[in-house]
């Protein structure tokens, strides 16, 4: 038995340091996300056809630590060539051995690649935008009589979800919105996503006003972040209660596809799904368009958050002039074209003239055009605060454990042991 576990032992070993030179030939890409892993694998074949080099995808996600993985591939000798990171605190585990990526031909065409603040490097290939704002289904807000462009603020807002409400009936809806403050399920979704528009909805996207006086003073702007936490007083009071604190992801999006729902407060990345996933509940409930309105809690707030979600980078020890030509290549019309059409991405390159027909690709592209778009800074947050911290607050504030000055008072006392200097 000894000689056998040697055997698989030694085995394991060659298979977990051999991954490199299995691809000494070509290269490896380490993608974060599952749900375009199928297209990605078409535009590795497409780009071998044209080129004769291979491209090996290898995707991961559905709660796999990204980072951890990496960190055991690099131990074993076995990195990737192109990996993924998100944001400043997945790329600091990286730096030094990341290719800077300022002179090649794709980084001119966009604005949204990653750059080491440190260095000035640019160390992040973007391969989509996506964006966060309050999501709708255009057929309810038309038929209970809610023009979108009328929410502009806290009280429009109040407005058109309580017209809303009283046509549920009518309107054959469940709930107003669908949100769901799960702790467990969906902290990512609230204590992330939704805390972002605390920190940046409504400024340039250079400003990182409220995010620096978190990260450096541990501290939040008690005024802006009640009118923020009022915002999702509104949402717990008008969500539908069997999703609100018990539900998950896939009830809520599903939800929204079979037209259960009015909004729901997630991002772009559902128009894949949408269309995918819970391609028959969104068929039956007529395939209706969907828009964003701003997360206006307070009068004013006029912008979506914009942001790739994760970066590629290239291994500087790896097969990094393969891995730069096959990064270009994505960029460009070919590459694109699947990455648009067949990824449901949204393009981030200002040359791309392709639009999908993801229900969220037409909504973004028309905030971007109008420069209505702010950036997102919540990835730079500590990576355990949301499920650690933060995330329990919003459920309890769900479950009706704490009030709206509970809630501001809670994280108030909880951000400060996670951030400040």
């Amino acid at each position: 038995m000894k000689k056998v576990l040697a055997l698989l032992m030694t085995l394991a070993l060659f298979v977990s340091i051999g991954g490199t030179a299995a691809y000494a030939d070509g290269v490896r890409l380490f993608n974060g996300k599952i749900e375009i892993d199928k297209p990605l694998q078409h535009a590795a074949q497409v780009y071998e056809e044209a080129t004769g080099k291979h491209v090996e995808v290898e995707s991961l996600g559905g709660g796999v630590d990204l980072q951890a993985t990496l960190k055991q591939y690099y131990q074993a000798g076995n990195m990737p060539d192109i990996f993924v990171g998100e944001g400043a605190e997945d790329f600091n585990n990286w730096s030094g051995m990341m290719v800077d990526m300022s002179d090649q031909p794709w980084a001119a065409d966009t604005d949204a690649g990653f750059v080491d603040e440190a260095t000035g490097e640019l160390v992040g290939f973007p391969y989509t935008t996506e964006a966060i704002g309050l999501a709708y289904n255009k057929s309810i807000l038309e038929k209970a009589g809610v023009d979108p462009a009328s929410i502009t603020g806290p009280e429009s807002m109040r407005a058109a979800f309580e017209t809303i409400d009283a046509q549920k009936d009518e309107l054959g809806i469940t709930a107003v919105i669908g949100y769901c403050a799960n702790a467990s399920e969906l902290y990512w979704s609230t204590a992330q996503h939704l805390f972002g528009q605390y920190l940046d909805a409504g400024l340039a996207r250079d400003d990182t006003t409220y995010f620096d006086m978190m990260m450096d003073e541990g501290k939040l702007d008690t005024e802006r972040f009640t009118h923020f936490a009022e915002m999702i007083g509104l949402f717990n009071e008008f969500s539908d209660p069997a999703l609100l604190v018990s539900g998950n992801y896939d009830m809520q999006v599903s939800g929204f596809a079979s037209g259960k729902y009015a909004f729901v407060t997630q991002g772009s990345w559902i128009g894949s799904s949408l269309t995918n996933d819970y391609k028959a509940q969104y068929e039956e409930a007529g395939n209706f368009e969907c828009g964003y309105v701003p997360y206006a809690f307070e009068e004013g707030i006029d912008t979506i958050l914009t942001n790739p979600p994760s970066h590629w980078a290239v291994y500087k020890d790896g097969n990094a002039e393969e891995a730069l030509e096959f990064l270009n290549w994505l960029a460009g019309p070919e590459g694109q074209e699947i990455m648009v059409l067949e990824a449901g991405c949204v393009s981030p390159f200002k040359s791309c003239e392709i639009v999908g027909n993801d229900p969220f690709a037409g909504p973004i592209a028309e905030y971007t055009a109008a420069g209505k778009t702010s950036s997102w800074h919540w990835l730079g947050q500590p990576g355990n605060m949301a499920q650690d911290g933060t995330g329990v607050i919003f459920q309890d504030y769900a479950m009706g454990v704490i009030d709206t000055q509970g809630f501001v008072e809670d994280m108030e006392a909880t951000i400060p042991q996670f951030c400040g200097k």
